[in-house]
């Protein structure tokens, strides 16, 4: 603990806060980023493999402050498989639901890395 003279305590306080911030903000863009990357190996791992390619299109990027999991190769069929279509006799193709439970846990890990970063 460093000693602060009265008439610099304020400017003190003002940096103890701006460096608390920041560490705080590197420590959220990690596990932003974490989780991303993780998200999207479940999500190449747990997708249907009919040919491959939709399972190997996973991917995140980085927009503004957020990291996005989508597919980049065939984005249209993810509302197909996850939500099931129907077929051109007149039937319907069941879902195949492997996106969901994926973010649900991810949502989940996020707020619980949130939680544990302020506890410290």
């Amino acid at each position: 603990m460093t000693k602060v003279r009265a008439e610099d305590f304020a400017s003190a306080l003002v940096k103890a806060l701006k460096d608390y911030t920041s560490e705080i903000e590197e420590d959220l863009e990690d596990l932003k980023e974490d989780n991303a990357t993780q998200a999207v190996k479940e999500l190449k791992a747990s997708s249907p493999k009919k040919t491959g390619d939709y399972n190997k299109g996973w991917t995140k990027t980085k927009e503004g402050a957020g990291w996005y999991v989508h597919n980049r190769t065939n984005y249209q069929l993810t509302h197909l498989l996850e939500k099931g279509h129907a077929r051109r006799d007149g039937g319907r193709v069941p879902p195949k639901v492997h996106i969901a439970p994926i973010e649900e846990k991810y949502v989940r890990t996020f707020e619980d890395g949130i939680i544990k970063r302020f506890q410290k």
